[in-house]
């Protein structure tokens, strides 16, 4: 390896990535921000020969289950068995290489979870305090801040939760909330007294300044470094471990009936129950050995509770090795905006897999190349398409293709015998020999874009040296030297079978396959004779199809569909004006009429006038409805609603006799209101 940090050689690694919450399908964000780059990194300790565990599982516990169990009318633990297998099986599919995948709602973590709060309660490493909280009368219970919704006091959204608005991203209290309401019961709220456990994050401020902001500066992402410093330097303040819930993890003491560990407590034991349930007794070993490294995969949102407070329940323990690093990545959009489970705008992975079979890698190697390691990125439909067809297919895929086509057009599959090497050829072993030391040091230390690059960049050795060398014409002139050109173009094959494994796994099996290799490790990359003269090379197969336009636009069109029904299910009526009598209605005079004639009036943007046919020798209507219907004329034969005893008057020299009625629709547009069925002109309405 190329060893980083300072040089401290380690025996073995452990590495987390975030726990998933199971309320809901993963989708591309999550797996650019935390599962592919752990998983990228995780294969590449494992392909060095590394002893590594890389743990994963689903964050079973929080407000956000008990609240999609509510809406369902079913139980949270419905809620969780359902995600959590949808979860695990897209990973797996994916081949995200979890070592185990478990789940917050075991019970070896709740006894974990428990048995960890109990420790540092019974060490005296909490602060027990009495607060005021929001409690629902009507319910009968205290609210967590994802039950309480209000008018944010910064944007003024009137849909804001407790803890934060989602309209303006502004980090809020429940008490700072205008107009609380109860999620449960609609009714506002009262704030009652109630008794929680702290960890007193104020007492751990000097230590952390020194751990984090001296001991990893430099060692850390500038983006990891700023929000915890920020954080520090605003000064660090006690902060709830407990919280008034049924669901979760049970406070375990006898007089903390109906309280639960605060999730963002449970979660991060979760890492810790999840390798008890794998090792047994041999667990500690990654968790307490100074020559274990522990690096935490997480996405932005997480990198507080992941350098800052799990850290401090660690050292309140005093028994745990602290993360030697927590390579945090900024969010990832999609086309533009911002991914939300919410408003279903997201590309899940499970109907991804479905939609494209056989093209997990193609996913993988988008998200990333275009990883949102040091600012947030966009995942558009058409980059994707690129990525696979104009670098995957074209540069990736056409190499390889091209030289096992030619190895059993002028050899029979077999490997060639490589002869003495020209200058061309000194200089491509000598590149070829310089990329896993490249790509490691890139993955060692977080720059995953970076890394792939170099991959791809290995690719393009290889077709510019197939492309200078033309071995298709040289095979005439010299079939010596073209047997090397063969024979040093196949071992950059076998090269990028090795390299590209810990990014594009299945494609490196693929290859490997067509090749006839059999698995290795790192160490055997960067050389030019992997594969030995006579050596069989199986047939070759696409490792990568083009993707259509199309196709393309079969996922744009999903996503279309999404916005639209996002603002059909945002839409709300205008308020009810004031109540009127039936006498006052029954003194308008509604009748349908037909449109004999439309036209634009003349000089007036917005005004169309109507000749109707009304039973009654016709009439003509003007109304403010020109912006809807460009082409008036269509509207010939068409019966609309209208108001006959208004009385008349001129707009722009026309004469109205009467208002043609119209409605609105969710973008603001009017609608003439037409009869659904055929009625006589001049019938009456009411």
């Amino acid at each position: 390896m190329v060893y980083t940090e300072k040089d401290k050689r380690y025996k073995r690694y452990t590495v987390t990535s975030a726990l998933p919450y199971a309320n809901g399908p993963v989708h591309i964000g999550h797996l650019a921000g935390v599962y592919v780059p752990a998983d990228v990194y995780a294969r590449y300790l494992r392909s060095q020969g590394e002893e590594v565990v890389f743990i994963g599982g689903s964050d079973e516990h929080g407000v956000p289950i008990t609240i999609k169990a509510r809406k369902e009318g079913v139980t949270p633990q419905d809620i969780v068995d359902r995600y959590h297998g949808i979860i695990k099986e897209s990973f797996r599919r994916l081949g995200i290489s979890f070592d185990i995948y478990s789940r917050t709602s075991s019970p070896m973590h709740h006894e974990t979870a428990a048995a960890f709060f109990k420790k540092l309660h019974d060490e005296g490493k909490f602060v027990e305090k009495v607060s005021q909280q929001y409690y629902d009368e009507e319910a009968g219970q205290f609210l967590a801040d994802r039950y309480i919704t209000g008018t944010c006091p910064r944007c003024g959204n009137e849909h804001a939760y407790g803890d934060q608005c989602e309209a303006c991203g502004t980090s809020l209290n429940a008490t700072d909330l205008v107009n609380p309401k109860s999620a449960l019961s609609g009714a506002k709220p009262v704030l009652k007294e109630t008794r929680h456990w702290f960890l007193p994050l104020d007492k751990d401020e000097p230590w952390l300044r020194q751990w984090i902001l001296e001991a990893h500066k430099g060692d850390w992402k500038v983006n990891v470094y700023g929000q915890c410093k920020s954080w520090i330097d605003a000064g660090l303040q006690p902060r709830a471990v407990t919280r008034d819930l049924e669901w979760g993890v049970h406070v375990p003491l006898p007089d903390a009936d109906g309280k639960v560990l605060y999730v963002w407590f449970d979660a991060p034991i979760g890492y810790i129950s999840f390798t008890r349930e794998l090792f047994g007794d041999d667990w500690e070993k990654w968790w307490k050995s100074d020559d274990s490294k522990l690096v935490h995969f997480i996405g932005k949102d997480n990198i507080v509770f992941h350098c800052i407070i799990f850290p401090s329940m660690l050292h309140a323990d005093g028994s745990y090795i602290l993360p030697a690093n927590v390579p945090a990545n900024e969010f990832l959009n999609l086309e533009g905006d911002k991914i939300s489970t919410s408003r279903n705008w997201a590309v899940w992975l499970h109907e991804y897999l479905d939609e494209f079979p056989g093209k997990q890698d193609v996913l993988r190697y988008t998200l990333c190349s275009n990883a949102p390691e040091t600012k947030d990125n966009d995942f558009t439909w058409k980059d994707f398409q690129l990525k696979n067809n104009s670098e995957l297919v074209a540069i990736l895929g056409n190499f390889v293709n091209r030289t096992l086509v030619l190895t059993h057009k002028f050899y029979g599959g077999q490997v060639p015998a490589c002869g003495p090497l020209t200058a061309v050829e000194e200089e491509v072993v000598k590149e070829l020999a310089s990329f896993p030391e490249r790509i490691g040091r890139s993955i060692e230390t977080y720059r995953l874009r970076e890394a792939l690059a170099e991959l791809m960049n290995l690719a393009r050795l290889g077709n510019k040296y197939l492309t200078d060398t033309e071995p298709w014409k040289l095979a005439k002139s010299d079939p010596a030297r073209t047997a090397t050109v063969m024979n040093l173009s196949l071992q950059i094959c076998a090269n990028l079978a090795i390299l590209c494994e810990p990014f594009l796994p299945f494609t490196a099996e693929k290859l490997s396959r067509m090749l006839g290799m059999e698995p290795q490790g790192w160490a055997c990359a960067g050389t030019h004779t992997l594969l030995p003269e006579g050596h069989t090379i199986h047939q070759p197969e696409l490792l990568f199809e083009q993707i259509s336009d199309e196709t393309i636009q079969a996922q744009v069109d999903k996503l279309l569909k999404t916005k639209e029904q996002n603002a059909l299910d945002a839409w709300q009526p205008a308020a009810v004006k004031e109540n009127v009598t039936i006498d006052d209605f029954g003194r308008m005079d509604i009748r349908v009429g037909t449109i004999l004639e439309c036209t634009k009036v003349p000089k007036a943007d917005k005004l169309l006038q109507f000749r109707l046919d009304d039973g009654m020798g016709g009439r003509t209507i003007v109304s403010g409805i020109a912006k809807y219907y460009p082409e008036p004329e269509k509207l010939v034969g068409r019966q609309v609603c209208f108001i006959a005893n208004f009385p008349p008057r001129k707009l722009k020299g026309v004469e109205s006799q009467g208002m043609i009625l119209s409605a609105e629709d969710k973008d603001g547009h009017l609608i003439l209101l037409t009869p659904s069925d055929l009625a006589a002109p001049g019938c009456s309405i009411g």
